[in-house]
């Protein structure tokens, strides 16, 4: 079996990513490569695009609403994320299939049952159908007048959208352009494939950006570990003829074939890199993992109510965190920082700030 080391999945990881050395990639080929960006907050999600471009286009607006290349909606963990327009119907698929809404913990705490959800989503669909966005009010006024359900009209009224993510999973709604401060829902244009085909998709876009892996860290990062391993494993077995083991410093992990002979060639980076809040090179990984984050460190980077820190990466490990500071950029090590570099990577950042 194939060998290599932490530093160097690391390292493979920000060539990848398009943190070593951002590059010309078009704002949606960045979010492919990334399989997904977290979108909670619309400012992180813009930011983690834009240090990955050596020229920044500030176009995620444009991709989303006038091209149509990317799609905002609930995605993996049930958070929000910006996600390829060909792809968000995979990533549906696969997040659906947890069925947390079946647990009587989620019944009892929201009130909704699964007759309730197929109710929902059937009045949803026929308020959609006219394909003008409808915001959140309007929507689930449209809602409780089709269904009588007026016992769910607050938790369908809620920001967290509980009842609302199972129905984008189903390929009901996405988000649409926002009206001043209101959040908005159309009908999707995509479509929803069947499981299988849906998991070598998402595989294949999670391993070619956070690989090597395991499907237990895939799992983690697509729904907590919710879904049965029993489901995870036959994907990944789905997908055996396009995956190689490998032994990453003695724990069996899988990456794509295609990028085995890159991997074994990677060395190991000095580089010092800063990332957003809530980036993608963390949120892939997951903070429980050590070789990344030092877990005496994880509460600075996961804080309270689910805020991922912006970060200072130096060799591809979290080496700290950052914050906006006065018009500058406040740094809080967790080891030695290279001052030259960490002070050239500030002076790229400031603009992006700004």
């Amino acid at each position: 079996m194939p060998s290599v080391t932490w530093p160097q999945v690391l390292a493979w990881r920000t060539r990848r990513q398009h943190v070593e050395t951002p590059g010309d990639a078009p704002t949606a080929d960045v979010v492919r490569r990334l399989a997904g960006v977290q979108a909670q907050v619309a400012s992180a999600a813009e930011m983690a695009v834009a240090v990955r471009q050596e020229k920044p286009q500030g176009d995620v607006p444009d991709a989303l609403w006038r091209d149509g290349t990317l799609v905002k909606t609930w995605a993996v963990r049930g958070t929000l994320h910006l996600l390829p327009a060909d792809e968000a119907g995979a990533y549906m698929r696969l997040c659906a299939q947890a069925r947390h809404w079946e647990k009587p913990s989620w019944q009892k705490t929201f009130g909704a049952t699964p007759a309730d959800l197929e109710a929902i989503a059937a009045a949803a669909t026929a308020a959609l159908a006219t394909g003008e966005a409808l915001t959140r009010e309007e929507l689930t006024g449209a809602i409780v007048a089709e269904t009588g359900s007026t016992h769910l009209a607050e938790v369908l009224g809620s920001g967290w959208g509980t009842l609302l993510k199972p129905l984008a999973w189903w390929g009901v709604l996405r988000y649409g352009p926002s009206q001043g401060s209101k959040v908005t829902f159309t009908a999707p244009d995509y479509d929803v494939p069947d499981v299988a085909s849906a998991a070598r998709t998402v595989i294949r876009a999670y391993l070619g950006a956070h690989g090597p892996a395991t499907p237990e860290m895939f799992d983690t990062w697509l729904m907590r570990k919710a879904n049965r391993k029993k489901d995870v494993k036959e994907w990944f077995a789905s997908l055996a003829d396009e995956l190689t083991p490998v032994s990453v410093d003695g724990v069996e992990m899988y990456t794509l074939t295609e990028h085995l002979d890159e991997l074994l060639d990677t060395t190991p980076t000095s580089s010092v890199r800063l990332l957003g809040a809530f980036d993608q090179y963390v949120l892939g990984a997951g903070t429980g993992e050590t070789n990344l984050l030092p877990a005496d460190r994880r509460k600075e980077v996961s804080r309270t109510a689910g805020w991922i820190s912006p970060v200072v990466l130096h060799e591809g490990r979290v080496a700290g965190v950052w914050e906006p500071k006065d018009g500058d950029v406040s740094v809080t090590p967790f080891e030695e920082i290279p001052p030259a570099p960490l002070a050239a990577e500030i002076d790229r950042l400031r603009p992006l700030l700004a």
